[in-house]
């Protein structure tokens, strides 16, 4: 552990955050650049005793719980956290599982592309992060538990009413091949991760279709390029669906655009304004 070089990194990261980048108030009196010490302790859940000592070059080795506590507190990047874990003499682990972490710069991506709907979903199809237009496309998942985002889970498992599966998208069968082909080889990059884990075995003791595929062993497929979502108040929304792949974090960016000048551009432009307040309908 290079407590010196541990309480002078602290120390700089701490002085880089502004209180709004956290949601805090500035305050009147503020003389400190950044954050205070007792505001990091706060977001990191550790006492402010015990992180000024980490400042003061003065604590003992924290645990992984504390590394990870005040890398999120103080919003590090991959490398940050990393370098950050080294200083404190406790090397980082390798992923037991998929990322659910999604990067700063990739959410404030998807909160520019006022006119496409966009999601980060994780290895195993979880649904990380959205924008308001894929939320009034598909579904407000902030309004669901965490487990319910996960469209392996949703595909295969719903609910979903009778003829609209997966909201009612044209390719909702060849996704549902797709999702298990994906899952598949999620769990061979994670074998010992939990979640992933269970999750194979709720599908498998719950879905006859998922097995089938599942015992199949495949593990690629293409993904449909255009696809229908059959929208309750607004109707047949055609999209182009891209993907692009976050190779660090084992996280795919969905983007789904209409082709300009269609009905469906139109479609778009009006679920941007109706947003997620009637979507209650369709339940």
């Amino acid at each position: 552990m290079d407590r010196r070089e541990l309480a002078t990194f602290l120390r700089s990261r701490r002085e880089r955050i502004s209180p709004a980048d956290v949601g805090l108030p500035a305050g009147p009196r503020r003389r400190t650049p950044g954050l205070r010490r007792e505001e990091v302790a706060q977001l990191a859940y550790i006492s402010t005793e015990y992180y000024a000592r980490l400042e003061q070059a003065r604590a003992p080795r924290p645990s992984r719980e504390v590394l990870a506590g005040l890398a999120r507190a103080l919003r590090l990047s991959d490398v940050e956290r990393a370098h950050l874990h080294h200083l404190a003499g406790v090397p980082p682990l390798p992923p037991t599982g998929p990322s659910r972490e999604v990067r700063r710069s990739i959410l404030d991506l998807l909160h520019r592309l006022p006119q496409a709907a966009a999601t980060v979903m994780s290895a195993s199809l979880e649904v990380l992060a959205w924008n308001d237009l894929a939320a009034a496309l598909m579904e407000d998942f902030s309004a669901l538990p965490r487990r319910d985002r996960n469209l392996v889970r949703r595909v295969f498992l719903g609910p979903h009413p009778p003829g609209h599966r997966l909201y009612g998208v044209s390719d909702a069968d060849g996704f549902a091949r797709m999702s298990a082909r994906h899952l598949r080889a999620a769990a061979g990059r994670y074998p010992d991760d939990p979640e992933v884990a269970e999750l194979v075995g709720e599908l498998l003791a719950g879905s006859a279709e998922f097995t089938r595929l599942w015992e199949s062993h495949d593990v690629s497929e293409a993904p449909a390029l255009i696809k229908t979502f059959q929208h309750p108040l607004v109707g047949p929304v055609t999209v182009n669906c891209d993907v692009l792949d976050i190779a660090d974090r084992d996280q795919q960016v969905v983007i789904y655009t209409a082709t300009p000048g269609s009905r469906s551009e139109e479609a778009l432009r009006l679920l941007s304004v109706i947003g997620t307040q009637r979507m209650d309908v369709t339940r």
